[in-house]
């Protein structure tokens, strides 16, 4: 087989694809008789070949996957009326906690936040598949250890945590959230995206800033920017009494 038809068949099972591909699930597409270097060296000819055009090529975290421009995700929208997931802002700070500083416990994030977390926020964010339990720190009643997952990677458009966007400033404090800026976040994974109408008085509720639109017949629709909001001295509100949460 020559470049090109390897190339299109590589393209072709991308394009079809539900989900992110890897090497090595490509490889298969050959009978394992094209080497992974190979392969890399083609998925970067055909992300060349599609410079320019309304669809990408990208690696996450899990493989290769086509997905839409940022720049056109405001059109497409027009299809798909329908809002984004929403998040508290307890939440999303929780998860931006997770993922600068991993593995944490639930009491590093509430050392962190100066705030008692809710368990279902943790919950909240382990069913949609963004962090998830690896281990138990070697201390008086072990307490879990959280990390982000490769979904989350794949959600933000990301291949490693080393492409997360950096925090403005030193590193995070424990005593204090000013190091953890979601609408910078935002705006870093979201190229053009608006800023956010979300008024002040509805403290509670943020768009989901990782959403991502693949190519699939269900894609997700962006949201928009998160803000960041001064720590309350008050224990979490509990997503399962305010249905807004998940609008």
């Amino acid at each position: 087989m020559n470049t090109t038809d390897a190339k299109r068949v590589l393209e072709t099972a991308l394009i079809c694809a539900p989900q992110p591909l890897s090497v090595r699930e490509l490889g298969t597409l050959f009978d394992m008789e094209v080497s992974a270097d190979t392969l890399k060296t083609l998925l970067a000819d055909l992300q060349l070949e599609w410079t320019g055009r309304g669809v990408e090529l990208v690696q996450v975290a899990t493989g290769w996957r086509f997905q839409s421009r940022p720049e056109l995700r405001p059109y497409l929208d027009r299809l798909h009326p329908e809002k984004p997931p929403r998040y508290s802002r307890a939440a999303m700070e929780t998860l931006a906690i997770i993922a600068y500083r991993q593995p944490v416990t639930r009491g590093d994030m509430e050392d962190i936040r100066g705030v008692t977390i809710n368990s279902l926020i943790i919950k909240q964010l382990e069913d949609r598949g963004w962090i998830e339990v690896i281990g138990h720190r070697e201390t008086v009643g072990r307490p879990a250890l959280f990390a982000t997952t490769r979904q989350f990677l794949d959600d933000l458009g990301l291949a490693s945590l080393d492409q997360l966007p950096p925090l403005d400033g030193s590193e995070v404090q424990e005593s204090a959230l000013d190091r953890l800026d979601f609408e910078s976040l935002a705006n870093s994974l979201q190229p053009g995206a608006s800023e956010s109408d979300t008024p002040e008085s509805d403290l509670l509720l943020v768009a989901d800033p990782l959403a991502t639109d693949p190519v699939s017949p269900d894609p997700i629709s962006p949201p928009s920017d998160p803000q960041l909001l001064e720590p309350s001295t008050q224990e979490d509100h509990d997503p399962g009494s305010n249905p807004p949460h998940l609008a």
